[in-house]
């Protein structure tokens, strides 16, 4: 398909002028079994690109094809007419050499632009001179330029300023969309749009509010995005930290310690040690410390953009090492169950902390023990034979610690008698007392039950034998009162008692068991 641009024929003049003027009259046609349409390829186009209006279903046996510009037929909106059979383009008032018609009616636009957006109309003309009417769109997009983001304030400091995002070009037709940290924006009470999300405004701004910030533009025919913007908060100083975390420090050690605080710009830095200014630098370095180290150390930290100051402060402490202690004994050779024993743990050294230990164990205390405030002084009474070994007494300051040499207690003890005291004599004759007082419980026990049983069988024996009883009293009178039961009472009494010996350190006392009996008399 190819169209002219030679010029017309005088013999042509005719047939040209016949196809304009049907052009210009409107004739009713019944309609064709297809719909003839327009289609615009591609649908949404951008400026600068070539465009399509695509003819569909056109009606056989035509002669000519005539565009324009517009929803109607309109000779002052005529673009050009193609006539099929010499295959001629014939422009009209609109053709600008960028259009071009081929034999099927279609439309070329070359390089559109935003103007060549609207309604097109195609008139075909058949041989027999009736027209049908078809109808297109074009639609031309500008072609999105890179967008840019600019800011009303980029260097916002922390929870005060508001920062104002604002998507640069504004163009109409055109979508804008923000992504933070690569993320479509959420909906929160810290930010807010403008109706048409070209200004992006952040409140309550933070540290961590850096970004990226991205701003997206998009029409139907194109998409871009900006390049990463990216915030510079100013925050801090925090409040400072000390490293390394040690308060305790050995006399001839050397002290490093270093100052931080989270702080932008960063922070200046500076040290009071007893509150007398020192240099002005992150590190601290004290070599070769004695006590007269010890004491407060302050660090000092300044923004001086935020304006703002902080403060730590660290107590440092400088300690001899602690010398060896020893112990020293009220006795070391005692006896199970008469002697005291007292265990000193002796040192000339202040600010410490002392712990016994017994066989190279912490000592566990037992209710025989005890332990002075400071645990200098331990006191065993009585002493056991469970009690003999090895003590020995530690000392410590935060810095070091030492141990007492051993010191080794003797018990003496008479092997015949327990770790208690008791004799295996004595132990028996507790158990044998036990036995008898269980065994005087259970015979209490049995003569109550058979007292009670004889009891309710005496009381049948009176209802037998009351009828005759009275019978008996009318044959024979009795001048003696009348008769009382006697009741005595009896006691015995029953005691254990231990036997004695003299090495015993305590002795049992006596069990007594009193059991009452009733005889009656009649």
């Amino acid at each position: 398909m190819q169209s002219s641009s030679t010029p017309a024929h005088r013999g042509c003049v005719t047939w040209q002028g016949r196809l304009l003027a049907v052009s210009l009259t409107t004739f009713w046609n019944q309609p064709t079994a297809a719909q003839l349409t327009i289609e615009s390829v591609p649908t949404n186009a951008v400026q600068g690109q070539d465009v399509l209006l695509l003819v569909h279903h056109p009606p056989g046996d035509l002669a000519a094809y005539v565009w324009y510009k517009g929803a109607r037929v309109d000779p002052n909106q005529h673009i050009a007419l193609y006539a099929i059979g010499q295959q001629e383009i014939i422009p009209g008032p609109l053709y600008s050499g960028r259009e071009t018609i081929y034999s099927n009616g279609s439309l070329l636009f070359q390089n559109v632009t935003q103007e060549n957006t609207g309604y097109y109309t195609l008139q075909v003309i058949k041989a027999n001179f009736q027209t049908e009417v078809g109808l297109g769109h074009l639609q031309v997009y500008l072609e999105l330029t890179k967008p840019n983001i600019t800011c009303n304030n980029s260097n916002p400091v922390e929870h005060e300023d508001p920062v104002v995002l604002t998507c640069e070009p504004e163009t109409q037709n055109t979508t804008y969309r923000w992504l933070i940290n690569n993320q479509s924006l959420l909906d929160s009470a810290w930010l807010k749009l403008s109706l048409d999300n070209r200004t992006l405004t952040l409140f309550n701004i933070t540290r961590n509010d850096t970004g990226p910030y991205e701003c997206e533009t998009w029409n139907p025919g194109s998409a871009r995005r900006s390049d990463p913007f990216y915030l510079n908060i100013l925050y801090g100083p925090d409040a400072p930290t000390i490293s390394p975390a040690d308060s305790y420090y050995q006399q001839g050690a050397n002290l490093s310690l270093s100052c931080h605080a989270a702080s932008n710009p960063p922070a200046q830095y500076s040290w009071l040690i007893n509150g007398r200014p020192q240099q002005s630098t992150q590190e601290l370095f004290i070599p070769n410390i004695t006590a007269n180290d010890s004491g407060s150390y302050t660090c000092l930290v300044h923004n001086s953009v935020t304006g703002l100051n902080r403060a730590t402060v660290k107590t440092i402490t400088v300690s001899e090492p602690v010398a060896q202690p020893s112990i020293r004994a009220s006795n070391t050779t005692v006896t199970e169950q008469k002697d005291i024993v007292v265990l000193t743990c002796l040192t000339s050294d202040t600010g410490i902390s002392i712990q016994w230990f017994f066989n190279n164990q912490i000592l566990g205390l037992t209710e025989r023990m005890e332990l002075s405030q400071d645990n200098s002084t331990l006191t065993i009474d009585p002493i056991r034979r469970e009690d003999a070994g090895d003590y020995q007494c530690e000392v410590s300051n935060p810095v070091s610690s030492s141990k007492s040499d051993i010191l080794t207690l003797d018990v003496k003890y008479d092997p015949t008698l327990g770790s208690s005291g008791l004799s295996a004599g004595a132990i028996g004759g507790i158990v044998i007392g036990v036995l008898a007082g269980v065994a005087l419980i259970a015979a209490l026990v049995y003569f109550l039950y058979i007292r009670k049983t004889s009891g309710a069988s005496d009381q049948r024996d009176l209802t037998e034998h009351k009828t005759s009883a009275a019978n008996h009293s009318q044959g024979h009178s009795d001048n003696s009162p009348n008769k009382v039961e006697e009741i005595t009472y009896s006691s015995l009494t029953f005691k254990a008692q231990e036997s004695r010996k003299p090495t015993s350190a305590s002795l049992l006392p006596s069990a007594t068991e009193t059991v009452y009996s009733e005889v009656k008399k009649k």
